[in-house]
């Protein structure tokens, strides 16, 4: 017997008063956690994925949830509750999730007065409904991304016709009930059957089961309502958004049918590469060459920063590759508080193309050193020392 399927709500980690948008977030952050590329060859969270994909389609749906909200299950599933299918041949065959429509549309198609599952009757072609979501991408300098910024969005959208108000008829006209139909959307055919006779529904052919026809269509939209057109909106990009992340503008996707709301515009982030910072979080990295006299004497250096440059004290003895934090000089925090840090590798750059007496001084330099002076090399010859011996 089929496990019996568990609450969409509880799927999808909701209350039942869930708003819209926090059904999607919900969602968002789920589908994260189970999406099958990122849990290659795991059955269980290709399940569960499964699962919430099918909880989020029909709460994400205003029709669809209002009738789960009411039946459940079944309200939403035609095949919900028909588990009886292995019925002896004993048993009575209205005991089974049975309908005798199915029979007569397997003949003579359409719906049967009285034999149809309401399920299964055709949606109300004038319902409302909801527009499609659509997807654009903008990219942002390094800048941009680290402090937030606003970005002008031009992307082409599948908008209302201005011309008609979306009703697809041509300017002062309207349109018209369907006069094969009388504006119900379907028609009745009488058919001799070995039954008797039997009055069969189908979908009107002349108004495609909207109840209504256009006698002259928009010129502008061409009946449809409907006009690709280009938009351009302004956005706000939040401080500290990265690249691949999505921002979701409400409304501004396709435009809904029949006063149905507009769908989303996604917005994809790609961000530009930096010629001196590297990014990882919330954190920054940079990398800055010192002399060697600095490296050994210590000294004020200046470091770039993104709100600008700062003076930083290096230490005595600084070695290529010590590494220190500036607090607070990375990345906003993506709609939280605070920044992350910067960290700075210091590199030691030995010079080139010396001259005769900068050689000598050099040299000069060096005899009155010992190993003392080279912590590293007095470890690393200890150690030959202790392995070859002398």
């Amino acid at each position: 017997m089929a496990n019996a399927k568990r609450d969409f709500y509880e799927v999808m980690g909701v209350s039942k008063n869930a708003s819209d948008d926090e059904i999607k977030k919900a969602y968002r952050k789920m589908a994260k956690k189970y999406h099958p590329d990122l849990n290659p060859g795991n059955k269980e969270a290709e399940a569960k994925f499964k699962e919430l994909n099918e909880a989020y389609e029909v709460l994400s749906d205003k029709n669809k949830k209002a009738r789960y909200d009411q039946f459940g299950h079944a309200g939403v599933d035609s095949n919900y509750g028909a588990g009886a299918g292995n019925a002896s041949w004993g048993g009575s065959p209205f005991s089974q999730d049975f309908d005798i429509g199915d029979i007569f549309s397997s003949f003579f198609g359409g719906d049967f007065g009285g034999f149809s599952n309401n399920s299964r009757r055709q949606a109300n072609p004038n319902a409302p409904r909801r527009g499609s979501d659509i997807k654009t991408s903008v990219t942002l300098t390094f800048e941009e991304a680290a402090k937030g910024c606003k970005k002008n969005i031009s992307y082409n959208v599948i908008d209302t016709c201005k011309e008609c108000s979306g009703t697809g008829a041509k300017k002062g006209t309207s349109k018209k009930t369907c006069p094969d139909c009388n504006g119900r959307g379907q028609t009745v055919v009488s058919q001799r059957t070995p039954f008797g006779v039997v009055q069969t529904s189908r979908t009107c052919s002349r108004c495609n089961g909207s109840g209504q026809i256009i006698e002259k269509p928009c010129p502008s939209c061409f009946g449809t309502g409907h006009k690709k057109i280009t938009k351009t909106v302004e956005v706000n990009i939040p401080a500290g958004i990265a690249e691949g992340q999505i921002l979701n503008i409400n409304n501004h996707g396709n435009a809904g049918k029949n006063g149905g709301p507009s769908g989303d515009l996604h917005l994809y982030i790609n961000v530009k590469a930096h010629s001196f910072f590297e990014r990882k979080g919330f954190d920054i990295y940079c990398e800055i060459p010192i002399t060697y006299a600095q490296a050994s004497l210590g000294a004020e250096i200046v470091v770039p920063t993104l709100d600008g440059k700062v003076s930083y004290s290096i230490h005595e003895g600084t070695q290529t590759g010590d590494i220190f934090r500036l607090k607070g000089k990375g990345i906003s925090k993506l709609n939280g508080y605070g920044h992350g840090d910067q960290y700075v590798k210091v590199t030691i750059e030995v010079p080139k193309n010396l001259t005769k007496p900068q050689k000598e001084l050099l040299r000069k330099f060096d005899s009155l050193l010992d190993d003392s002076s080279y912590q590293k090399r007095k470890g690393f010859f200890k150690k030959i020392k202790d392995l070859f011996g002398e």
